[in-house]
């Protein structure tokens, strides 16, 4: 089943968040496909920052497909300094994409 993940990650600044998707990427550059991903399984990803930090927004097509993500996120954050992500995991109901 299908899971969308949002991580909060207040006090994470644009640059953490620029030099993790290019650690997750293992290249330079903003990620910008699934296939940058180094696991299989994203569906989509959408960040944004907000007043405190950054917020990201994943699909992944199991939960499993992120925890394996999560094998390789969560070292990376922690490299970078970013302080523990808040984390919440829901079943999806419905994804429409374009």
């Amino acid at each position: 089943m299908a899971v969308v993940v949002v991580f909060e990650m207040p006090g994470m600044t644009e640059a953490q968040y620029e030099r993790s998707a290019e650690m997750v990427a293992g290249r330079p550059g903003p990620v910008k496909s699934p296939a940058d991903w180094p696991v299989p399984g994203l569906v989509s990803h959408t960040s944004a920052p907000t007043p405190d930090g950054w917020l990201v927004v994943d699909v992944w097509e199991s939960e499993e497909a992120f925890r394996q993500f999560g094998e390789t996120i969560v070292p990376i954050l922690r490299e970078l300094g970013v302080p523990e992500p808040e984390l919440r995991v829901y079943p999806v109901h419905n994804v429409v994409t374009r």
